[in-house]
């Protein structure tokens, strides 16, 4: 068997599209195999399926949510085996990690279709694809098989968990919605309103590093950090994420909300802020530690909620198809 396809059908894309499903499975023909999976269980299930079948490229129907998700639960059913190549197939309402990674933009049975055509000439070319590592993100001395510890490109605090938040509250989420929910988050940082005071609640705390150096207790915009550089509306905070081996580029932001509003060019450059704005590490771990016992916090578009200190750490590296 070579290609199986994962469809989340409860993603908001997926759920207007009830004929995602059907016109997949039209694409991939014999190739390979579709599974829609409703729930945690049923990952897991398609997961020893699909390792059973040798499955040699994993498609992800769904945006960067399901596409975090689906690779912590087939690392959890493979570990300690590697995953099968992944092959992203933007089927959600953002697609932050494919468009960092250069998969090019199309509909899911399209991107589908590129992969397919790329599996089968592989004798004569290889299957293009390039690889990242996903971080480790779940509470500290979590078991690899705690339903807590999850898997992603992008970690982040404060205003980027803030920001989400006001962006899922704005209606069906979008591209467009995104960008006004940017737009209207710095219309209020210019007027001191209430939206930047909901949106840019800081994270006080303190970061421990693998180099044992610390990031003292203080209020942060946010702590981030990624294993691609983009994270969202084409704008690029990680720009060190391939500096280093089995790392991530970490940043512990500590400008202020109009500050940071300022240094917005910079970021969608690819540039670093500017001085007495942020604290930067390459690392392979560090430690957040909440100042109120509670860490919020989002990977790859999902907002979760820690008790305790949380553990973010380099994971496995990953093969990402990007066929042309």
């Amino acid at each position: 068997m070579s290609i199986g396809v994962v469809l989340n059908p409860r993603s908001r894309r997926n759920l207007r599209d009830p004929d995602a499903a059907l016109r997949l499975a039209r694409a991939l023909g014999d190739h390979g195999i579709v599974r829609e999976v409703k729930s945690i269980d049923d990952l897991h299930r398609t997961a020893e399926d699909f390792k059973r079948l040798e499955i040699d490229v994993l498609g992800i129907s769904g945006g960067d949510g399901t596409n975090h998700v689906t690779i912590t639960g087939f690392l959890s059913v493979y570990s300690p085996t590697p995953i099968p190549q992944l092959a992203f197939l933007r089927g959600g309402t953002m697609n932050t990690v494919a468009n960092a990674v250069g998969i090019a933009r199309g509909k899911p049975e399209g991107v589908l279709g590129r992969v397919i055509r790329g599996y089968a000439e592989r004798a004569v070319r290889p299957l293009a694809n390039v690889e990242r590592h996903v971080m480790r993100i779940g509470p500290v001395g979590a078991a690899a098989n705690d339903s807590r510890v999850n898997y992603g490109f992008l970690f982040g605090t404060g205003v980027v968990y803030g920001y989400l938040a006001e962006y899922y509250r704005n209606g069906e989420p979008s591209p467009l919605i995104a960008a006004k929910t940017l737009a209207r988050g710095v219309g209020s940082t210019l007027v001191g309103g209430e939206t930047i005071r909901r949106m840019a609640k800081p994270f006080r705390g303190s970061v421990s590093l693998d180099d044992g150096k610390t990031w003292e207790t203080r209020d942060y915009l946010s702590v981030a950090g990624g294993t691609i550089d983009q994270i969202g509306l084409n704008f690029r905070p990680f720009y060190r994420y391939g500096e280093r081996e089995s790392a991530f580029h970490l940043l512990g932001i500590y400008a202020s909300p109009f500050q940071f509003v300022r240094e917005l060019p910079r970021i969608a450059r690819a540039r670093p802020m500017g001085p007495n704005r942020t604290l930067e590490a390459v690392t392979s771990r560090a430690i957040i530690s909440s100042a109120d016992g509670t860490t919020r916090y989002m990977i790859d578009g999902d907002l979760h909620e820690v008790v305790g200190d949380l553990e973010v750490a380099v994971g496995p590296r990953v093969k990402i198809v990007v066929a042309p």
